[in-house]
C-alpha cells in the first residue's frame, strides 16, 4: 500500500472542493487505526441566524470591531459583519479565498498564534474563536502566550469568546483522539486529516478545564467572566474580559 503524502493543505482543499461542488472523496480524521468522516457541511456551512440561546449568549459578549479567529468559511463572520466591523482570519489561503467568494468582506490570511505580526495594538473590541482551535496552543505556557498576544491587539475592556473541551468531564474520553493526562484539569487530543491520498500534519490539542483556564489567564490581562457548557457537557465556551 502506498504511503500517504504530506501535501499542502489537504484540509483546506477538501473544504474548498466541497464549496465548489468538486469533492468526490471524504475528508477523513485519523487517530492511528481509528477514523471518522469529517462532517464538512455540518461544521462549516450552516447558516447562523442568532435565534438560538447559545448564539444569543455569544452575541451578548461581542462588539465591533471584531476579530473572528479560525473563521473557517465565514459562517459567523457573514452574520456579524451585518452588525459591526468584522475581520475574519484563517491560516489556509484556500479557506480565505472561500470566505471571500461567500461574501465575507474582510477575510485575511493570518496566524492566530502570531496575532501581533498581523494587527495593530488595541485594534479590536472583541475576539471570537470557535472549533476549540485555541487548544492548538499545545500547552499551558502556549495558552498564556496566546492570551498575552490577544491582549496586545485588543482595546481596554475588550471581550473574548473562546471554546474548549473540559477533560474533567466524565465523558471527555469519548472525544476523537483523546489522550489522558494525569495532571489535574489537563488532557490532549491528537489526530490528523487525510484527503485524496494526502495527509495534514498531526494536530495536537491541549485540553484545559475551566479552572486551569482561569489559572492560565492570570497575568495575561484577561479574566474568565462566564462559562457556558453545551449539551455534551465536556464542550464549553468561555467569555473573557480584559482586566
Amino acid at each position: 500500500m502506498l504511503a500517504l503524502m504530506v501535501a499542502a493543505d489537504p484540509f483546506g482543499r477538501a473544504i474548498r472542493d466541497h464549496y465548489l461542488g468538486e469533492r468526490d472523496e471524504p475528508l477523513v480524521d485519523r487517530n492511528g487505526s481509528e477514523t471518522r468522516v469529517h462532517p464538512i457541511e455540518a461544521f462549516y456551512f450552516g447558516a447562523v441566524t442568532g435565534e438560538s440561546d447559545a448564539q444569543q449568549w455569544v452575541d451578548s459578549w461581542l462588539n465591533g470591531p471584531l476579530l473572528d479567529m479560525g473563521a473557517g468559511v465565514g459562517a459567523e463572520s457573514l452574520y456579524w459583519q451585518e452588525q459591526f466591523e468584522t475581520v475574519a482570519i484563517e491560516i489556509s489561503d484556500l479557506l480565505v479565498k472561500t470566505m471571500r467568494d461567500r461574501g465575507v468582506e474582510n477575510a485575511v490570511q493570518a496566524d492566530m498564534f502570531a496575532l501581533p505580526d498581523s494587527f495593530e495594538r488595541n485594534q479590536f473590541a472583541s475576539v471570537h474563536a470557535k472549533g476549540t482551535q485555541v487548544e492548538l496552543a499545545g500547552s499551558m505556557h502556549g495558552l498564556r502566550r496566546f492570551l498575552g498576544d490577544l491582549a496586545v491587539i485588543t482595546k481596554p475592556n475588550a471581550t473574548a469568546v473562546i471554546d474548549f473541551h473540559d477533560p474533567e468531564h466524565a465523558d471527555a474520553d469519548e472525544l476523537f483522539g483523546y489522550r489522558n493526562d494525569p495532571t489535574r484539569g489537563l488532557a490532549y487530543r491528537l489526530f490528523h486529516c487525510e484527503y485524496e491520498g494526502a495527509a495534514d500534519e498531526a494536530l495536537l490539542f491541549r485540553l484545559v478545564s475551566p479552572a486551569r483556564l482561569r489559572e492560565a489567564a492570570i497575568g495575561t490581562g484577561w479574566e474568565v467572566s462566564d462559562i457556558r457548557r453545551s449539551d455534551t457537557g465536556y464542550h464549553y465556551r468561555a467569555a473573557l474580559t480584559r482586566t
